[in-house]
């Protein structure tokens, strides 16, 4: 059974290029970085969770919030998964049982989101606050969707069959996520507006003068989150 569902809404993925020393160290055993002509990859995904249920209940004031995050890709027996770098949201309790609980990299700061009409577009905006600085995420796009093949580059960043983590005493673990196949808005442009280094680090300073490798913006679905199971060597 889902310890976790929810709709996960108007996913924004825009993935970069990264050197693999830079995720290697955080990759746990039995666990392999997904690497691609040399390169890692890494991305910032921003969307919104609504109508969320922790074992079926609604939590009070915790039930639509968008979210931030900063994942790269693995694989583990031959399956797709991410794992976490950073995870933003503005709920102080989200971000605590994912800490304390399932050890997972959240962090609870001033942010929100909104999807509003500009002449024929539509237009996505994110806006969160770290480090004192305000940042931003932009991206404008059409209605029309499409089904990306699954030879493209927008079905292999958006589609994956794990996500793994690590619990508190370092074992590795893996948890199922399901959902139907998404399909993708028709993405006109988008904009980051981050101090990479401040919020993720100095390591990742870089990526503001980095060319990101796909950009997407997913229609995303109802999602089943299964509970972790330690990863067996």
């Amino acid at each position: 059974m889902p310890f976790l569902t929810a709709t996960w809404s108007h996913l924004l993925n825009v993935t970069f290029p990264v050197p693999p020393e830079i995720l290697l160290p955080h990759v746990p055993p039995g666990v392999e970085l997904d690497v691609q002509d040399g390169h890692a990859f890494a991305s910032v995904v921003a969307f919104d969770f609504l109508d969320t249920r922790v074992k079926g209940l609604k939590i009070p004031f915790h039930i639509n919030f968008p979210e931030i995050n900063l994942r790269y890709y693995i694989r583990h027996n031959g399956k797709r998964g991410v794992m976490f770098w950073k995870e933003l949201v503005p709920k102080y309790c989200i971000a605590f049982v994912a800490r304390r609980f399932y050890n997972e990299p959240y962090e609870a700061v001033p942010m929100s989101s909104a999807i509003y009409q500009e002449k024929n577009d539509h237009v996505l905006n994110h806006t969160f606050f770290y480090g004192g600085k305000s940042h931003n995420i932009m991206a404008r796009f059409s209605d029309k969707k499409s089904l990306p093949p699954a030879d493209s580059v927008e079905y292999y960043f958006k589609e994956h069959d794990l996500g793994i983590g690590v619990s508190h005493k370092g074992k590795p673990l893996q948890y199922e996520v399901r959902h139907p196949e998404w399909e993708i808005f028709k993405l006109k442009n988008y904009r980051l507006d981050i101090d990479f280094g401040l919020v993720y680090g100095k390591q990742w300073a870089f990526l503001a003068n980095t060319t990101p490798h796909c950009a997407l913006l997913a229609v995303g679905s109802k999602i089943e989150v299964f509970p972790p199971e330690e990863i067996i060597r």
